[in-house]
């Protein structure tokens, strides 16, 4: 594999976890805000918390690889 391929592959990856990270906790933490709301709405009490923080982590996914995609086509272009 040359070796901007696995740079590449390895600014993807890095990305993508770091956006999971981010993603699942951020859903997480808005999850647990929203129980301890003062006024709880019936839309948090019907969502599945473990469900959301899932959401937020594959939002996180898509994110991340797209943001590192986008790096990867800017180097690209000035090189």
């Amino acid at each position: 594999m040359e070796k901007k391929t696995k740079r590449l592959l390895l600014l993807v990856v890095f990305c993508s976890l770091t956006g999971v990270i981010l993603g699942g906790t951020a859903s997480w933490a808005e999850s647990n805000m929203c129980l301890e709301a003062k006024t709880v709405t019936s839309d948090c009490l019907t969502q599945d918390p473990i469900q959301k923080t899932i959401q937020g982590m594959s939002t996180g996914l898509v994110a991340g690889a797209g943001a590192a995609c986008g790096v990867a086509w800017q180097l690209r272009q000035h090189d």
